[in-house]
């Protein structure tokens, strides 16, 4: 069954362009700001072991799912169900559109965050340093405005459009994070005591880890969705800018070897700085945002390195940000048959809106990320699952198809037997021990 007409949908312009997209909006604060200071809590190496089996055995075939969806209905998530669906068609619209609304709730404290990176860059640019962390959340007009910059940049980025706009910068941003985090890593592991950092990070703690076995394990396995973004359909909208001419099994293995190099990467950068400098890597969130700054303070350049530092950090955010933003743009675009002009600034004085909850109620960001992290992306994720597989929703066979079409790695059979039987325990498990910690 042909469900658009690709003469009219709008295509990237290459193959790079392509991974380093959907390489954007997997690579985040999730490999930078998340990733190191659960390695720290649970046992170093052992967690990172944990986590990478964790991103093949889930990662890979849900990762390789969304894409598939989109490609086939060459539409977004919250169309694209209904639309494949050989049963129940009603139902899975529902879903899709049940699914597509988490990249809102995701937006309105993602950009919260990639605005405290930005104003931390532009202190490091033009004086000493940031201000303390508290003293930027009770500063409500600052946090606003600083979101307000990122909301309009991504706005103005998918404005342009999917070529011109969103593959273009997304390229941009993505080799200049790249470039940056290696010039980092590269002076990381110069600093005095940078050994140390390493041993800790590399080399397994499995004491450690099984003093909080399941806290480690579950933390490994909600990691794994929420560095590649899978969940709440981000993947399908890039699906469906690309052709059948290769296999969307091969494109999934790059794009989780492209994520998985900057959260390990980032990984040797923060490690050895906190060594030499005597931080706690257990210390939690506030290891990027109050632990770090203090370490640019004490070292010979830190203005120059910190400046460096949250740049790297905000391009991550904002790749992300432009990511889910032509999620929802394209989605609607899709659904509504309006111009895309109208609905990015429609989408963005939404979000905008939308994030001042978050902005003068600092607790609210911590309730907004659990509901995210352990309730709407494991489900979004669950969903797409048994719709990929069951005979109810799309068909095994269908996405098999859909999955392998093209050259290079066919989808492997035994991820099937995985997505079917395995898959949706492991994220039901990942649920409820969300719920219970």
């Amino acid at each position: 069954m042909k469900l658009s007409n690709d003469g009219t949908r709008a295509r990237l312009k290459s193959r790079l362009g392509f991974l380093m997209l959907a390489a954007g909006c997997a690579v985040g604060l999730g490999n930078v700001w998340r990733f190191p200071f659960m390695v720290g809590q649970n046992g170093g190496a052992a967690f990172v072991l944990v986590y990478l089996a964790f991103l093949v055995l889930l990662g890979f075939p849900l990762l390789t799912a969304e894409l598939a969806i989109g490609r086939a209905a060459r539409m977004g998530i919250s169309g694209a169900m209904g639309a494949l669906a050989a049963k129940r068609r009603r139902l899975w619209s529902v879903v899709g559109k049940v699914i597509f609304a988490g990249n809102f709730l995701l937006m309105i404290y993602y950009t919260d965050v990639a605005g405290w990176l930005l104003k931390y860059s532009a202190d490091y640019l033009c004086g000493g340093g940031p201000v303390e962390f508290s003293a930027l959340l009770g500063d409500h007009a600052v946090c606003f405005a600083s979101l307000s910059v990122v909301v309009a940049v991504a706005a103005a980025i998918c404005i342009a459009g999917v070529r011109n706009g969103v593959e273009r910068a997304t390229k941009f941003m993505m080799i200049a994070l790249l470039a940056i985090l290696g010039v980092l890593a590269a002076k990381a592991l110069t600093l005095p005591g940078a050994r140390d950092g390493l041993r800790f990070y590399l080399s397994p703690d499995w004491a450690a880890f099984a003093a909080h076995p399941w806290r480690a394990v579950f933390g490994a396995m909600g990691q794994a969705f929420f560095t590649l973004s899978v969940g709440v359909g981000c993947m399908a909208i890039f699906g469906s800018y690309v052709g059948r001419e290769r296999s969307l099994a091969s494109e999934t293995a790059w794009i989780i070897t492209i994520d998985t190099f900057v959260a390990v990467l980032s990984g040797m950068v923060v490690f050895p700085a906190c060594a030499s400098y005597g931080v706690d890597v257990t210390s939690g969130p506030g290891l990027i945002f109050v632990a770090l700054p203090k370490v640019f303070a004490s070292m010979a350049g830190g203005r120059v390195w910190g400046f460096f530092f949250f740049l790297f950090l905000t391009l991550a955010a904002l790749t992300t940000i432009v990511a889910v933003f032509e999620c929802i743009i394209g989605g609607l675009v899709d659904e509504l048959r309006r111009k895309r002009i109208w609905i990015a600034v429609a989408v963005a004085v939404a979000v905008a809106a939308l994030s001042l909850p978050t902005v003068f109620f600092g607790p609210v960001l911590g309730w907004e990320d659990f509901v995210f992290g352990q309730f709407w992306l494991p489900l979004g994720a669950l969903l797409i699952c048994v719709f990929a597989v069951s005979n109810h929703g799309w068909g095994y066979g269908n996405f098999d198809r859909e999955a392998s079409a093209g050259a290079g790695l066919r989808f492997p059979a035994f991820f099937g037997f995985l997505m079917k039987y395995f898959v949706p325990i492991l994220i039901l498990a990942t649920m409820a021990a969300g719920f219970a910690g």
